[in-house]
């Protein structure tokens, strides 16, 4: 006897929930229970304390008409997989530029020797942070990892974050801007912002493995996207909204106009914090970077799962060393640019 079955005989259901009922495989308990003869009748207390909630499939148990949670999951993905070919239909001309720019970024990091990527990324740090002692570091890192034949993933690895990272801010910040002068685009936004912030980081790879073949590289590089363009956003509209208003409003009385206020007034004084997202935004990408290897992509992370993949200890560490060594070369580097940004919009004007 199921533990729901007196609410569908109480209110006379049992003929409609027994209509479609077919006898489906007998649980382990059942099977237990007729193997020891039944079980003996339990008083009103024993079933009362075992009475479970009234789930989807207790309550099947008791209504077979009643779909199981089982069946739930199921109509899902059949909904999924219905539209997906519409999908895919309208979202791959949009995505396959981002392919592209993933292959033609791995090619030309991966591509370039040595003796002219080094030069080019010390010439970009010392443009960022104006310190030799951090070019130095970034120097003795890269070196490092050509030693240990590293730098080919390293390079793959710096390549998908910085078109990732770069697409964050290009769309991340305009959609900050937009928040911060719109109250009801705030409140419609920040819903999704939480979503994506909270959803663990497999998931963001569950439909994107049905919508696009694991070969192509906007699987990965849609994952990191949604992943890492959150603290941009939050940031960029946090930073237009602390400005101060007397700021806004000796603007105002220049007779700027609102395009102008925002080009001139909001966005140099909100900088700091812009900066402060973009320098979370490129280090969740690097952490999604090493969760995306399960979908094909290149770079430091596929080592680490082949280390975990063939208990290979030595090869797993040295890659997460290479990789906490790319993240404190980027965290650096951008650190030390927002130093720099807050240092002359502290400097007065005249």
């Amino acid at each position: 006897m199921a533990a729901y079955d007196f609410v569908f005989d109480g209110l006379g259901l049992r003929e409609w929930c027994d209509r479609d009922a077919s006898p489906g495989p007998m649980s382990m308990a059942d099977l237990l229970a007729r193997g020891a003869g039944g079980q003996a009748e339990k008083s009103w207390m024993e079933s009362l304390w075992e009475l479970p909630f009234p789930s989807l499939d207790a309550l099947n148990q008791a209504c077979p008409a009643i779909a199981r949670s089982r069946d739930l999951t199921r109509g899902l993905e059949q909904s999924f997989l219905n539209v997906r070919d519409p999908l895919r239909v309208v979202l791959d001309p949009i995505t396959q530029p981002l392919s592209w720019a993933l292959e033609n970024a791995l090619h030309v990091f991966t591509s370039t020797p040595w003796w002219i990527m080094l030069p080019l990324l010390l010439l970009l740090v010392w443009v960022a942070s104006r310190s030799w002692t951090l070019m130095g570091f970034v120097g003795g890192a890269l070196a490092f990892l050509l030693f240990v034949d590293h730098y080919t993933f390293a390079m793959q690895t710096m390549s998908i974050i910085f078109v990732c990272a770069f697409l964050c801010v290009l769309f991340g910040v305009p959609i900050g801007i937009a928040m911060s002068r719109s109250n009801t685009m705030q409140r419609l936004t920040i819903p999704v912002l939480d979503m994506l912030q909270t959803l663990p980081t497999f998931v963001y790879l569950i439909p994107l493995i049905f919508l696009f073949s694991v070969t192509e590289p906007k699987l990965y590089g849609i994952a990191i996207i949604l992943y890492a363009i959150v603290p941009v956003i939050r940031l960029t509209d946090l930073g237009i909204r602390l400005v101060d208003k007397d700021v806004i409003e000796a603007a105002e009385a220049f007779g700027m106009t609102r395009h102008q206020k925002l080009v001139r007034v909001q966005i140099p004084l909100a900088l700091p914090n812009i900066m402060a997202g973009v320098n979370q935004t490129i280090m969740m990408s690097l952490a999604m970077v090493v969760i995306a290897s399960l979908v094909s992509a290149p770079g430091l992370g596929v080592l680490v799962l082949r280390g975990i993949r063939n208990l290979e200890l030595g090869v797993g560490l040295m890659a997460g060393l290479g990789i906490v060594l790319l993240a404190i070369i980027l965290d650096r580097v951008t650190k030390a640019a927002l130093a720099r940004v807050n240092a002359a919009s502290s400097v007065p004007r005249h």
